[in-house]
């Protein structure tokens, strides 16, 4: 296999395994478009394989997908990914206001990568998660996430001490549950004064208790016709894009407003 060694090759594969990605500090994305989008980042690219070059079997042998790729790349992990103290989380909150993801133990891989891409297209300004959350470089959140990885700024932090430093700054932090308030006719700050943290809870238990003490505000997201749910509850990432859609709506309509009084 001319291009790549087996030890190469081994080191590679034992990336699918988060022990392996701790201890190296790397990932792998796969395709011309993930591989593209990493290149154009601000992550480190450390090395980039074509099937073209290293052949179809060594290339089916690193590759995480049932379909290998023309183009895998080794990624080095960000520094800064894991928040240690109130401090650290001040400074990865921007400023004085800003709209924030906080999730609270997902550990589903699609929703995560789905829930990234949501934040990247509603430009979410940073989405911090529980520690317990399924880890952000497993190689299905990487792919799902179509590239958002690498314009996110994602933080894994201790999620009770990140709404209770968004309290202090006189910030907001939402949660939604079956018993709160029709997010259509409640009141929201969207973060333009003070920091907003949305937080998303575990797909089976919702929003654990010791952090549902801590959310202000508790938004409710209504089936439609009112009162006559078909499902019992919704997906966290379909949950995820319903309520930052309505908190982006909310500064659209705002802005047009102010627009209009000029």
């Amino acid at each position: 296999m001319d291009g790549i060694s087996n030890n190469e090759i081994k080191r590679i594969r034992s990336l699918s395994a988060k022990k392996f990605r701790d201890q190296y500090g790397l990932f792998t994305v796969e395709g011309e478009k993930m591989v593209a989008e990493a290149a154009a980042s601000s992550f480190t690219v450390e090395k980039t394989y074509r099937k073209d070059e290293i052949g179809d079997e060594a290339m089916s042998r690193i590759s995480q997908l049932s379909s290998p790729s023309p183009v895998l790349a080794v990624v080095r992990r960000p520094d800064g990914l894991h928040l240690r103290d109130i401090e650290d989380i001040r400074q990865a909150l921007c400023g004085t206001g800003g709209l924030y993801l906080a999730l609270d133990s997902i550990r589903d891989p699609g929703n995560l990568g789905t829930i990234l891409r949501i934040a990247d297209w509603f430009g979410i300004d940073a989405v911090f998660a529980s520690p317990d959350t399924v880890d952000v470089f497993n190689p299905k959140v990487v792919q799902s996430t179509m590239g958002a990885i690498f314009r996110v700024r994602f933080h894994y932090a201790d999620i009770p001490a990140l709404a209770g430093t968004v309290l202090d700054a006189g910030g907001k932090v939402y949660g939604t549950f079956l018993d709160g308030n029709d997010i259509y006719s409640s009141e929201i700050d969207t973060g333009t004064s003070a920091p907003a943290v949305i937080v998303i809870g575990n797909e089976s238990d919702g929003i654990s208790p010791a952090v549902a003490g801590l959310v202000s505000d508790r938004l409710y997201i209504p089936p439609y016709p009112a009162g006559d749910p078909g499902s019992e509850s919704l997906n966290a990432a379909v949950a995820t894009a319903v309520t930052v859609a309505e908190f982006r709506r909310r500064n659209y309509v705002r802005l047009m407003a102010d627009a209009r009084k000029k």
